[in-house]
């Protein structure tokens, strides 16, 4: 049954193997989201929900960051959702374990990880789910990039997160 949720903004979970991953990090945040009983708990199927999902003022937030990343020969959300390896989306699949999937990309500009991590919350068995992400730049485009992208992508995150519990999650495959 869809229902509303709270989107919490939440620090990185100790357990996400995207702690630490880079040298300097210039982008670091985490939301949680407690997932209704009956709810699947699979990261990789709950990555693949959310961002099959996107309100659609992000597809024209992706043409507008497109046509102007594509000036400075960085890749599109085109040439990502066509390149080769296992994707959800426009996202490189990078580790797919039980509990956790380690999604993101490489660019010449900046690297990025997004960790969906499900794992227990208290003593009532609540499952929740956090997103988080990390940025390492390379260079001053990419610190100019992320300075210029970093609030769009959070209200991408939350707005994200806030859909797919309206529309209802996956149910549990048990």
């Amino acid at each position: 049954m869809p229902v509303t949720c709270s989107v919490t903004a939440v620090e990185i979970p100790p357990r996400a193997s995207i702690i630490g991953l880079y040298p300097v990090t210039h982008l670091a945040d985490a939301y949680a989201v407690t997932l209704p009983a009956g709810a699947s708990t699979h990261p990789e199927q709950l990555a693949r929900f959310i961002f099959s999902q996107q309100p659609r003022w992000v597809d024209g937030l992706m043409a507008i960051r497109d046509a102007v990343v594509g000036l400075f020969g960085l890749k599109t959300a085109n040439q990502l959702t066509k390149a080769d390896g296992q994707r959800v989306g426009i996202f490189k699949v990078y580790s797919s374990l039980a509990q956790e999937v380690v999604l993101g990309e490489d660019d010449s500009h900046l690297d990025f990880r997004l960790s969906l991590l499900c794992a227990p919350e208290g003593a009532g068995g609540e499952q929740r789910l956090v997103l988080s992400t990390v940025v390492h730049c390379h260079n001053l485009l990419g610190r100019s990039y992320i300075l210029l992208i970093a609030p769009f992508h959070r209200l991408i995150v939350r707005s994200s997160l806030r859909r797919a519990a309206r529309i209802g999650w996956p149910p549990s495959a048990q």
